[in-house]
């Protein structure tokens, strides 16, 4: 049993929800997101809480039981208050910043590094070694934020590099003489 399924989603004030089949779509402040379900789950709506049941008792089905009820919660969350992911940058040199719909990240290569933002996504630098990522999309900031720290993963010497702001990074010891 999925203690994670059994949970129902409950809807908070000014957010609506649409079941259609396998179809779920949420509406609420900051915009509109959709899931389909998969076909292992059954999903639900009444008294203004989205249901998930799975259909039979096999293992795909409990696995998709857990994580369609997550899907819909974070479609829930997203539309009501929205998603962020922070980014410190670090190095000598190493900065950001958001010009129009790009975001130029000086890196320490040759040359700047530009990072087209997707639409969905707003990006800031309220300072230049600084990056915050917010959206409605959980999936869509995890991935943008991933590929900006793709770009220079930090190192574990000096730390150098793009990071999450949460990230912690294991230190090596240098060459000894």
């Amino acid at each position: 049993m999925s203690r994670v399924g059994k949970k129902p989603v409950a809807l908070p004030k000014g957010v609506t929800a649409k079941v259609d089949g396998q179809n779920v779509s949420v509406k609420g402040a900051k915009g509109e997101l959709f899931f389909v379900v998969p076909d292992e789950v059954d999903v639900s709506f009444a008294n203004d809480e989205v249901k998930v049941s799975p259909r039979s008792d096999s293992k795909r089905a409990q696995a998709m039981w857990g994580m369609s009820r997550a899907m819909v919660s974070n479609l829930v969350l997203g539309v009501s208050a929205g998603f962020e992911r922070k980014l410190d940058i670090t190095g000598v040199g190493y900065k950001a910043s958001v010009q129009g719909k790009v975001l130029q990240l000086s890196l320490g290569y040759s040359h700047d590094v530009p990072f087209p933002i997707p639409d969905g996504i707003t990006i800031v630098t309220p300072r230049p070694i600084e990056i915050i990522i917010t959206g409605i999309d959980k999936r869509k900031v995890g991935q943008v934020a991933s590929e900006i720290r793709a770009l220079r993963p930090p190192e574990p010497y000096k730390g150098k590099g793009v990071r999450y702001s949460d990230e912690f990074i294991f230190r090596k010891e240098g060459k000894k003489k």
